[in-house]
């Protein structure tokens, strides 16, 4: 993606709360059409960062600019490229969807005579075209979720801003969301999300920004984070017939450590600075000589979750 424009300039934002800094000298790019997650602990600055993105705060030093144009410039311009969903989206009960949907769809620039029938397509897109006339009030936590979403890309900005938007909810509409955010990035809207559930962000998002006690201690894609912050190297093999696999395997040069997880399942740890392809090639030879059948041998890569639980450990993130 590194020949897309940027569309996001997070330029040394910082944010302080009396004696909590919650924000320090944060900067970031996001590129047009990109998915970035944005994870950390409760308390790392999250949804100051994002309350900043999309104009709610507008006491802090440094700059947001989106599309070249600073976040403190027209905010009618802002409406019409920002959408925004809150952690917890929230209507006035009392309302029908559709009067909400009027009245945030107005409040972004959209048209009287075009509001009808982008409503209709963007409740039909959300998969819940027959909570149109219903009351907010009579519709369940998720629904509204899905609501919140709907306003938010009612008028199809450049920027979705999103904080926890899949919190709740139950996985198959989790599932849905996920397709959605694809989708949209395929259709050239950027996306930023934060998240608490690692591996939905893992599974979508094109590059991570880890955030701990307002900094921002890395941005990359999963291969990046996976070679920057996790040392240890692990390969799985699994043996449909096993004949003397453990004496063989623990002979290979590059191999610190070697596990039987379960019959025919060996983990084993590579030594540090060894090569992944150099050690797979060792055992597999090694292994063919004992007799033994192969049936597959894997790197294990890290989770998203996996590095985080590293970040942790190392006492990166306070």
């Amino acid at each position: 993606m590194a020949d897309k424009e940027v569309l996001v300039q997070i330029d040394r934002l910082s944010k302080r709360y009396r004696n909590i800094q919650a924000l320090n000298d944060v900067s970031f790019d996001i590129r047009k059409g990109e998915i970035f997650g944005y994870i950390g602990p409760n308390g790392a600055g999250k949804t100051t960062t994002i309350k900043a993105m999309v104009g709610i705060l507008t006491t802090f030093e440094g700059d947001v600019r989106i599309d070249g144009r600073s976040i403190r410039g027209d905010k009618a311009e802002l409406n019409r490229d920002l959408g925004y969903l809150p952690q917890k989206a929230a209507f006035q009960d009392w309302r029908t969807v559709d009067q909400a949907l009027n009245t945030f769809g107005r409040l972004s620039g959209i048209s009287k005579a075009d509001i009808d029938a982008m409503i209709r397509q963007t409740l039909e897109q959300m998969g819940i075209p027959e909570t149109r006339y219903r009351k907010i009030a009579q519709l369940s936590g998720g629904t509204v979720q899905k609501i919140g979403m709907a306003q938010a890309i009612l008028h199809r900005p450049k920027l979705l801003v999103l904080d926890e938007p899949v919190a709740g909810l139950d996985p198959e509409s989790r599932y849905m969301f996920r397709k959605l955010f694809q989708k949209l990035s395929e259709e050239g809207t950027t996306i930023f999300f934060s998240s608490h559930i690692l591996s939905d962000v893992e599974d979508i998002a094109d590059r991570i920004g880890i955030l701990s006690a307002g900094k921002l201690v890395h941005v990359g894609n999963m291969e990046e984070l996976r070679s920057q912050v996790v040392n240890v190297k692990e390969l799985l093999i699994e043996l449909s017939q096993d004949k003397g696999g453990m004496a063989a395997l623990e002979k290979a040069s590059g191999v610190q450590s070697v596990q039987l997880e379960t019959v025919g399942r060996y983990r084993l740890r590579l030594m540090p600075g060894a090569d992944f392809d150099e050690v797979t090639q060792e055992v597999i030879v090694a292994l063919m000589a004992t007799g033994s059948r192969i049936r597959s041998v894997r790197p294990l890569l890290p989770t998203l979750e996996q590095i985080y639980v590293d970040y942790l450990a190392k006492g990166v993130i306070a």
